[in-house]
């Protein structure tokens, strides 16, 4: 079992990494198996906050108002990563999000992880959930503020410690390193063609986006426009 890794664990917009957003971050560096340093951010994501996140996190729109970038703030969080193995609870979502911004800003994140979830599947089949509130109850771990990212990826590197006390023995290679795969090719930004018809098409419309146009990528202003077309129709000149 490596003893020197990152707990990682990020807040989004929603479930898609080709739709939805970064809004909060939070890290736990370990270092032969002590904790040496923290990592958090709350990011701008350019766009309108869900309801149900918003209820979920407690992550109000006038939180993120000061809040960095999202190409700032991932690079922040990967330079804090070093070339560290990664882990999380459910590791591949997080990871997911975190790569598609990095191969959009040509940022390397290449990167091993281990599953606590993965983990839990495994040793303790008994248990009907195993997601991070159910499994930190199991073991009487306090979450502090659920669904916030800091506090999520403390609960999970001291769920990962409860899990390797009392399994690590028997089940080794459920807590072997293995290379994360996220496919993502490289999105360019908005062109200027896309962003002036599709300023014409929210003035022509009268429609109002839930999204800052100038972060869009190529294909996300190509899925917008149409949208907007089959919603609302063409522009008649």
């Amino acid at each position: 079992m490596i003893d020197s890794y990152i707990v990682f664990d990020i807040e989004t917009t929603g479930l898609y990494p080709k739709t939805d957003r970064i809004i909060e971050i939070g890290g736990v560096k370990v270092v032969h198996d002590k904790v040496v340093d923290t990592f958090h951010t709350l990011i701008d994501p350019g766009m309108e906050l869900p309801k149900h996140i918003i209820d979920l996190t407690g992550i109000q729109p006038s939180m993120l108002e000061d809040a960095p970038k999202t190409s700032e703030a991932v690079g922040q969080f990967i330079e804090f990563c070093e070339d560290y193995i990664l882990v999380g609870h459910n590791v591949i979502f997080d990871y997911s999000f975190v790569k598609r911004y990095a191969v959009n800003h040509k940022l390397p994140f290449e990167r091993q992880g281990i599953d606590t979830l993965k983990i839990a599947r495994k040793v303790l089949p008994w248990l009907e959930k195993k997601n991070l509130e159910s499994l930190c109850s199991y073991y009487k771990i306090d979450q502090g503020n659920k669904h916030r990212a800091l506090d999520d990826a403390q609960s999970t590197k001291q769920l990962l410690d409860k899990l390797r006390d009392d399994f690590l023995v028997d089940h080794e290679e459920c807590f072997k390193p293995y290379d994360l795969i996220y496919k993502v090719k490289r999105e360019g930004p908005i062109t200027n063609a896309q962003k002036g018809y599709l300023n014409d098409l929210i003035k022509y419309h009268k429609i109002k986006l839930d999204v800052d146009i100038d972060t869009l990528t190529k294909n996300e202003a190509s899925r917008r426009i149409d949208h907007i077309i089959l919603k609302h129709g063409r522009i008649i000149r």
